[in-house]
């Protein structure tokens, strides 16, 4: 309602004199409410006010049957009946909501909905109410708990909200635009212009959303556009009030006059079938609120703000004895509803008093509303007190119910059986000063503890790591679900939820705000999508890899180059490994090493991640090491083995990674053995006996690397002296130090992580003691210039915070020495230290090693832990993707990309976060490589190849290759369309409000690519229709939407043109580098299975082409039945004949639009398609007498529309 002409009195009653969320007695109060309003000392009471019993209700006739305070002294500002529920809700301008109950008004809730606006609009449903303030929405249960708070831009000034469905609701105010969002996403949508300002009220029917403006004007608007179609200029002052029945709308409102604003006596009637006003209505009130009352007629009911009612036909004479009065406790009326039975009225006034009238004793609100629940009132069993000081008192007076079945106070004799506790360990001072005789020992008393009380562990000492459960041992704490607090947000595991529309509509954004592509985690085995990017963003391997091409079918190395090439095109939208991933399942060494998990044990957590991870970062250096020794180049293939890399037999893998070693066994006679080898990673070996002394002791993370490098243990081994195994002392030293230093941690045991959380106690301890000094308690402050010295370049970290000294052990830099006599020399690096020359330095053979990438495990019991990675991404990225030149440390986590501190990569909470695998590469790495990429594919991947199935045969040939002087240019069109297969169904669950949930989507494999001409002489004739062949195991071949059927993929017995995925990828490759436009329909589903990433401006999608904002997408076959008169897709399906309609509904798009020029005219064409497709029902109409054509085509792919 528009307040604008209201009493001038109302203005005290300003918002922030009604902020509290207990109701006062207001100075305004009219002395008449307080006649059956009990006062107490503490405050007003609420109670309803009672009507007298002998108010009688006549059937038919509207009488006042309750009155209730709401809210003492408050003015009511809006009343609404509940459309499910036999409830009446009431908003005041202090901000306060209450509900009542039933027709006696019993109170059924009440709750501050916000601290100093008035609620403006009340809205129901299902599960909630909706309140609207000024600039907030807020959904609540209604009992008062918040199910979401939206808060809207602070200038917005809201007065009106129409839910036009379930799930979208339009919101309006003072302002030049309408709101419309969606309850489930709870996000702004879309934005409607508004050409006047200042929608206050609002209503719909099945023809048109209605805008009541605060300029007296009323516009009807498109139910799907919200365009005007018509417009009623119905006061020349304000509106006050309008509602629309049938073919009627009625409104009242103010009328400007010389001295102002006043009522305007007559109510504007319109006839909406001819859109034209009809004779006015004059009644005999002032009208503020009015409303259709459709009962056995269409009567209106009208009500002034002065308590006058009067009831009346909108089309005939007003009766002045059809008025009657409500008598209001304050002076004005300032609210008015109708339930949906129309057999209660509610009123609302200044004083913040209710007042239900209804036509019948006990009314209905709702035709049929559901039960209400209430809470359940504390039941106390008053039960005879029992004496325990009386031996003779009988049990029995407690009444115990009988009962046959098993109680549980009798335990079965497993959980009852005793179970001694184990004795604690005897103290280490006791056994070292214990002098035995015999077999009894003797021992002074060390003191330590009191006489005859011994501590017990909670835990086992020796129990797994990784069996560490965060879930606490006492019962109590269990639902509070500690990890939710002890891992932080950012460190879970993420998931994907889909939708109807699958991935579309995921809002990856809110998960990467930056132009670096993360790793989509659904995928079967995508547990090393960390250390994928980690190896992406080491600049020499990401150069190398993408140089690299071989003819394997399955090679790692190229996968790992396609991949690394979207990584690259990507900007910021996430990519998938699923090629690079299916190649890995084929290689037999990564089964035999357990590298390849079944689907239940990656959804349930049962592999230990941290130790598959640090076998697969050996796997995939080997593999790739082996990949690159690859010296034969196929004809195909040119270019890749011209590559800088490439120079020498030896893998550049090997330059990169490769540490020679020498190792030395001496046998006790001895004999002296010396072998040369070479690993790619090292793993730290920890010092034995370093957690029997609780009090530990201290060392550098050099001085564990320097003892993990150069091992030296005890060990059998075969003597060639002395013919037999015998103890020898192997010993390692190193002859050429590694470009890039791996690390595997190996913490795999408790007795590793408390090994860390120690050492990382010494350092914290150390650090404070050498610039702080000594403190004992966490929280001390320090003074400005002692964080200035700690964050100095001699301090260990720049800090800000004490909290960033803790949990670091890891230094960010090492320096690494070769000694003349084959020794090695590592210590921790800091930037402060002296550093002469970079190549006078290696001449000496001192190199420093900065940390470039951490990879961890974190342990969450709730979805059974997670791999992530710290990595220190290079300046050369930067400047690729964002156009800067600067270092920055980043957290990838799957698709989640987020910068952190520079502390945070070195923090290693061993609660939750492990390290698991390091790298450190050499300072000014970059500078010794040639990073040029060159591209390996060429043009003759394009040239004719032989089919892999044996049947088949020039007659079964479906497409022409293309020759040399049809070569694409850039811009040029090729028809593309693609078939798929599904390796593995979808998970999906039922919920139990019936909808479904999708889990994890079906995994589909791609079976047929087409490519045809889009220009020259030969337009239409494809160049490209291979069918993949696949070694998995494909759950359903889709033949309904697919052509594919069982057979066509098998070499033995397929009669088609077969090839690798491979094979099909490099032409598809090379047509994406080249530049060429694809026209297809629904491509963006196509790309995302076969893997490819394609720049938008070189996608031509006709589903996207043909489609308007907001409504559904059309499918191929209704398109080109439309447009072209063609009817495809009819039994069977033909990819040819997709991407070939898919070009000419292209050419016809450029001729209806006038090649873009003309967006008007092809927007009418539009509407016309949709509007066809609504009454056909999105079939295309069979001919009579006919069924369907002889040839029928082909869908484009089961993914698209």
């Amino acid at each position: 309602m528009n307040f604008e002409g209201l009493d001038p009195g109302l203005a005290e009653y300003a918002p922030a004199m009604h902020s509290a969320l207990d109701p006062v007695l207001d100075a305004h109060l009219n002395p008449s409410l307080l006649q059956n309003v009990e006062l107490d000392p503490e405050g007003v009471a609420l109670e309803a006010l009672p009507v007298q019993e002998s108010v009688h209700i006549m059937e038919g006739v509207y009488s006042e049957l309750h009155s209730v305070v709401a809210e003492v002294g408050v003015p009511v500002s809006v009343s609404h009946f509940d459309l499910h529920e036999e409830m009446l809700w009431v908003g005041s301008h202090g901000g306060h909501a209450t509900s009542f109950f039933g027709p006696t008004l019993e109170r059924y809730s009440s709750f501050q909905v916000n601290g100093s606006d008035d609620i403006r609009q009340i809205q129901s449903l299902e599960n909630g109410i909706l309140f609207l303030t000024k600039n907030n929405l807020k959904y609540m249960a209604r009992g008062g708990l918040i199910i979401f708070d939206y808060l809207l831009d602070e200038s917005e000034d809201m007065h009106s909200l129409l839910l036009t469905d379930s799930s979208t609701l339009l919101v309006g105010g003072l302002q030049n635009h309408i709101l419309e969002i969606d309850l489930n996403t709870v996000q702004e949508t879309q934005k409607y212009a508004v050409e006047t300002p200042g929608v206050t009220i609002m209503r719909q029917t099945n023809r048109f959303f209605f805008c009541g403006h605060t300029s007296g004007k009323i516009s009807l608007r498109d139910l799907r556009t919200f365009k005007v179609e018509h417009e009623f200029d119905a006061f020349s002052g304000s509106l006050s009030d309008f509602d629309v029945h049938g073919n009627l709308l009625a409104t009242c409102g103010f009328s400007s006059r010389l001295t102002g604003l006043a009522c305007d006596r007559f109510l504007k009637v319109y006839d909406l079938r001819m859109m034209r006003a009809i004779t006015p209505l004059q009644v005999h009130v002032d009208p503020a609120f009015l409303r259709f009352i459709p009962t056995y007629t269409s009567r209106l009911a009208i009500i002034s703000q002065s308590g006058q009612c009067q009831f009346c036909e909108p089309t005939g004479l007003a009766n002045p004895a059809d008025i009657f009065h409500v008598n209001p406790v304050g002076p004005l009326l300032m609210t008015f509803d109708v339930s949906a039975s129309k057999q209660a009225l509610a009123f609302g006034d200044s004083e913040g008093c209710v007042h239900l009238w209804t036509d019948s004793p006990e009314p209905s609100f709702n035709p049929y509303s559901r039960e209400t629940e209430f809470a359940l009132p504390c039941l106390v069993d008053s039960l005879p007190p029992l004496d325990w000081s009386q031996d003779l008192l009988p049990l029995s007076l407690i009444p115990v119910p009988l009962t046959t079945d098993t109680l549980l106070s009798d335990w079965p004799a497993a959980n009852s059986a005793p179970a001694p506790r184990r004795a604690p360990p005897v103290d280490a001072e006791i056994l070292r000063t214990m002098k035995k005789v015999g077999f009894i020992g003797y021992a002074p008393n060390p003191r330590t503890r009191l006489r005859n009380q011994i501590p017990y562990r909670l835990k086992e000492s020796d129990s797994e790591f990784d069996s560490f459960s965060q879930v606490t041992e006492s019962p109590v704490g269990r639902e509070e679900e500690p990890h939710r607090h002890m891992v932080s947000k950012k460190y879970r595991k993420v998931t994907i939820k889909y939708s109807k529309l699958g991935l579309e509509d995921f809002d990856f954004k809110h998960y990467n705000k930056t132009l670096f592509a993360g790793l989509e985690p659904h995928i079967p085995n995508a547990y090393c999508n960390c250390m994928i990017q980690v190896l992406y963003f080491l600049e020499p391997v990401r150069c190398l890899i993408q140089n690299h091409l071989c003819q394997k079918e399955f090679c790692l190395a190229c996968e790992l180059g396609f991949l690394f090439h979207m990584l690259d095109l990507s900007r910021g939208d996430p990519c998938q490994g699923s090629n690079f991933l299916r190649a890995f399942r084929t290689i037999p060494e990564a089964s035999a090493l357990g590298l390849i998990l079944a689907d239940s044990d990656e959804a349930s957590g049962k592999g230990n991640l941290a130790r598959l991870i640090q076998r697969w970062n050996r796997f995939i250096l080997t593999q790739l090491h082996q990949d690159m020794q690859e010296l034969e180049v196929p004809q195909a293939y040119r270019g890749a083995g011209g590559s800088s890399f490439c120079s020498s037999g030896d893998s550049v893998i090997g330059q990169l990674f490769s540490c020679e070693m020498e190792n030395c066994s001496l046998c006790r006679c001895g004999s002296e053995t010396v072998r040369a080898s070479s690993t790619l990673l090292f793993t730290l070996s920890y010092p034995e006996g370093s957690n029997s002394d609780k009090t530990g002791k201290n060392y550098d993370f050099a001085q564990v690397l320097k003892r993990s490098i150069c091992l030296e243990q005890n060990t059998q081994a075969w003597c060639d002296n002395c013919e037999k195994y015998q103890p020898t002392i192997q010993t390692r030293n190193i002859r050429h130090l590694p470009d890039i230093l791996v690390i595997n941690c190996e913490v795999n045991s408790s007795k590793e992580a408390d090994f860390w959380r120690m050492q990382a106690e010494f350092a914290f301890k150390m650090a404070i003691k050498k610039y702080g000094g000594e403190i004992s308690s966490k929280n001390k402050e320090f003074a400005l210039a002692d964080w200035k010295q700690l964050g100095s370049p001699e301090g260990m970290l720049m800090c800000s915070s004490i909290e960033e000294l803790k949990n670091i052990w890891l230094p960010f830099s090492i320096r690494m020495k070769m000694t003349k006599n084959k020794g090695l020399d590592v210590c921790n690096w800091t930037d402060g230290d002296e550093w002469g020359p970079a190549r006078a330095e290696e001449e000496r053979g001192v190199y420093v090693y900065d940390l470039m990438a951490t990879v961890v495990h974190i342990l969450d019991s709730r979805t059974g832990g997670s791999l992530v990675a710290h990595i220190k991404v290079g300046e050369t990225y930067h400047q690729r993707k964002e156009g800067v030149t600067h270092q920055q440390w980043y957290l990838f986590n799957d698709f989640l990309i987020e910068p952190i501190d520079k502390h945070e990569a070195v923090q290693f909470d061993m609660n939750w976060k492990v390290p698991a695998i390091l790298y450190y590469i050499k300072r000014n790495l970059n500078s010794k490589y040639n990073l040029n990429i060159k591209n390996p594919i060429e043009a003759s991947v394009l040239m004719a190849e032989a089919s892999l199935a044996r049947k088949q045969r020039k007659t079964h040939t479906t497409f022409i290759p293309l020759m040399l002087n049809e070569m694409p240019q850039v811009g040029d069109l090729v028809g593309l369309d693609a078939e798929f297969v599904t390796l593995n169904e979808e998970e999906a669950e039922l919920r139990s409000d019936g909808t479904k949930s999708t889990i994890k989507p079906s995994q589909m494999s791609v079976a047929r690519i087409t490519c045809v001409r889009g220009q020259g002489p030969n337009e239409g004739i494809p160049f490209i229709d291979d069918y993949i062949s696949t070694q998995e195991q494909v759950v359903d071949y889709l033949t309904q939407y697919s052509g594919i059927k069982p057979g066509d993929l098998d070499a033995k017995i397929s009669s088609k043109h077969l090839t690798t995925l491979k094979s099909t990828y490099l032409k598809l490759r090379f047509l994406i580098d080249i530049g060429v436009k694809f026209v297809g329909h629904g491509l963006q589903k196509d790309f995302r299975v076969i893997n490819l990433m394609v720049p938008k401006d070189q996608v031509l999608d006709t589903v996207y082409l043909f489609h308007m904002p907001r409504k559904r997408m059309i499918s191929l076959r209704f398109l080109a039945w439309y447009f072209l008169d063609l009817k495809i897709q009819g039994e069977t399906h033909d990819s040819i004949e997709d991407a070939r309609t898919a070009l000419q509904l292209y050419r016809k798009y450029l001729e209806l639009s006038k090649n873009g020029t003309e967006p008007e005219s092809f927007h009418k064409v539009l509407k016309g398609l949709y509007e066809k497709g609504r009454k056909l029902d999105w079939k295309v109409p069979e001919p009579e007498g006919q069924t369907s054509p002889k040839n029928a085509a082909v869908f484009s792919s089961v993914l698209a529309l």
